[in-house]
């Protein structure tokens, strides 16, 4: 028997039965979810938000089938039934934290016209080579975004995109190289945006292989015994209209061991 997709998509997508059975990648964690199908995880460094090639499936956020054109996974279900989740935010594969997801379609079209009118809020964390100026400003930068064969290539101060971002200092660290712990909240979504206001600013960020300071990388990472990119997707939040009511929705990934362990002691609060 061939499988079909669920006759209601409401009860696959709302269980607990569904978010417990998720084929997840390598260390992907589900963080939560609510009775609509709303939820989020939490991805590793250096696993995929989505399969990009034949074979990827085995380092993505889901061991499953991705549907390019309507960005959703696909699955086996039990008793014939084909099971769906759909992505609704992506980080780059050297980034780790909060992913989004949907197991109902309507509802991953109005969180998608959530992320359309910039009314998610994102709060990412960074470990930076140097210290910021000013303990907390808001960055305000022009993008040109490049796309070519697959690769972003992201440049500030040579396009008209605007990007804007609230960064707060955590804590600074002494000693060679010094390095620094910082919140970013960005107000806008480019590609790469992060990155690349962190490296304009003289604070690239530990472990970028694009847009950072290659030589300082390879010295820390000998020292640290670590390659990773140092930027997190830390927390989530928006508000959302289904089924005549509106829901608040919030996700938390925990601080990964190596920035605090990097930053010399636990960090008990980023706010």
């Amino acid at each position: 028997m061939s499988a079909t997709p669920a006759a209601d998509g409401r009860e696959a997508a709302g269980g607990a039965k569904l978010w417990n059975a998720l084929p997840t990648g390598p260390g992907v964690v589900v963080l939560c979810h609510d009775a609509n199908g709303m939820g989020a995880l939490a991805k590793p460094e250096g696993v995929l938000s989505h399969p990009n090639e034949p074979g990827d499936e085995v380092r993505s956020l889901l061991r499953a089938t991705y549907i390019v054109e309507e960005e959703y996974f696909e699955w086996d279900g039990p008793r014939g039934t084909r099971r769906r989740l759909w992505l609704l935010n992506r980080l780059d594969s050297a980034t780790s934290g909060v992913i989004l997801a949907a197991s109902d379609g309507e509802l991953a079209r109005e969180v998608r016209a959530q992320f359309r009118s910039k009314l998610v809020r994102k709060v990412y964390v960074a470990l930076v080579f140097g210290a910021p100026r000013k303990e907390s400003e808001v960055w305000t930068d022009f993008l040109k975004i490049d796309k070519r064969g697959g690769a972003i290539r992201t440049a500030a101060g040579a396009g008209n995109l605007p990007a804007e971002s609230r960064m707060k200092l955590v804590r600074a660290g002494g000693g060679e190289p010094r390095v620094s712990l910082i919140r970013l909240e960005p107000r806008t979504g480019r590609s790469h945006q992060l990155r690349v206001q962190c490296a304009r600013r003289g604070l690239p960020i530990i472990g970028d292989q694009t847009y950072g300071n290659f030589r300082a990388n390879r010295e820390f990472g000998r020292k640290a015994g670590t390659k990773r990119m140092f930027l997190h997707s830390l927390e989530t939040g928006f508000s959302y209209d289904f089924d005549g009511t509106t829901h608040a929705f919030a996700a938390k990934a925990p601080l990964p061991a190596d920035f605090e362990r990097l930053v010399n002691g636990p960090v008990r609060a980023i706010v």
